[in-house]
């Protein structure tokens, strides 16, 4: 990313940085599987565990953090009370950008190859384009147009909207 003379705080990152907190809510591996599983239709404890070979501790394990996380909810079924669904929350909903962009990135640069079956448009089905960064006006950014600010100093926010609207 561009270099201004400010770079994010690295020793202070566990404390107050959303990485490090993104990655504590979703664990590790079985943690991905389960949530491409869940937007794959799979509700059901027995479901996750035949469709992908999960020993049972550890989904248990999983299936708890990901609820204790806002990411996944625990319901009873509507037509079987004793049965439980685990179903996505608009959190849980909210990592489908950051499962397409990991899934195509080892796509690129892990099998080089692309993963079958293939990710499409609904509408049309022809296969979805590469996960990007954006700029506020929907341009395509790479590293070199990226550089880190300090809030006040973002152009709408803070001081400077406030300043924009006297």
């Amino acid at each position: 990313m561009g270099h201004n003379g400010l770079r994010e705080p690295l020793r202070q990152l566990a404390a107050n940085c959303s990485l490090p907190a993104a990655l504590e809510a979703m664990g590790e591996r079985w943690s991905f599987l389960i949530l491409r599983g869940s937007f794959n239709g799979l509700y059901h404890f027995e479901e996750f565990q035949s469709e992908l070979g999960i020993a049972r501790n550890i989904l248990a394990n999983r299936l708890a953090r990901l609820v204790d996380h806002g990411i996944l909810a625990r319901q009873t079924c509507a037509d079987d009370r004793r049965k439980v669904e685990y179903r996505l929350t608009d959190k849980g909903y909210a990592l489908l950008p950051t499962m397409v962009a990991l899934r195509q990135w080892g796509e690129r640069w892990e099998t080089g190859m692309p993963a079958t079956p293939v990710l499409v448009d609904a509408r049309d089905h022809r296969r979805i384009a590469p996960v990007q960064v954006l700029s506020h006006d929907g341009r395509p950014l790479t590293k070199h147009d990226l550089l880190w600010s300090l809030p006040e100093d973002v152009e709408g926010e803070g001081r400077n909207a406030a300043e924009a609207a006297e």
